[in-house]
């Protein structure tokens, strides 16, 4: 993601949360887009093209695990890393949603940075992944 500023989609329906999240996203100089619900991110992604999605688990329109299954077996989406965040720390909770897809687990309240380790983590994986892809083609 050289010379582009990382686009971050967030699916949430709880507006203090997100717009939290958003700020502190934008604070660390992300390009943070949103949607508010499961039908307003599916329309959202592929105009978008998000870098990672990062998803409330009790979004509206369908849950958070069923989003993220949704997302990770289409294959215009799966590529993208998804974090979610839950209030749920419960350990089927946790196993549902990487059992979805999801590359990441975080429960609120949370520390922000905990929130950008995570992110950054999910960021460098996947850019590595892609140059990994790029170079296996070219030669």
């Amino acid at each position: 993601m050289p010379n582009q500023t990382p686009r971050i989609l967030l699916i949430g329906d709880e507006p203090t949360l997100a717009d939290i999240t958003a700020f502190r996203l934008e604070l660390l100089g992300y390009t943070v887009l949103r949607a508010e619900g499961a039908d307003e991110a599916l329309t959202k992604i592929p105009a978008e093209a998000p870098d990672a999605i990062i998803i409330d688990l009790s979004v509206s329109g369908a849950s958070g695990v069923e989003l993220a299954n949704r997302l990770s077996n289409d294959q215009a989406t799966s590529r993208i890393p998804i974090l979610v965040f839950s209030a749920s720390a419960d350990l089927a909770d946790v196993q549902r949603a990487y059992t979805a897809g999801v590359k990441d687990y975080l429960v609120t309240p949370f520390d922000p940075v905990v929130l950008e380790r995570k992110l950054e983590r999910l960021l460098s994986k996947t850019s590595t992944a892609v140059v990994e892809a790029r170079e296996t083609v070219a030669r």
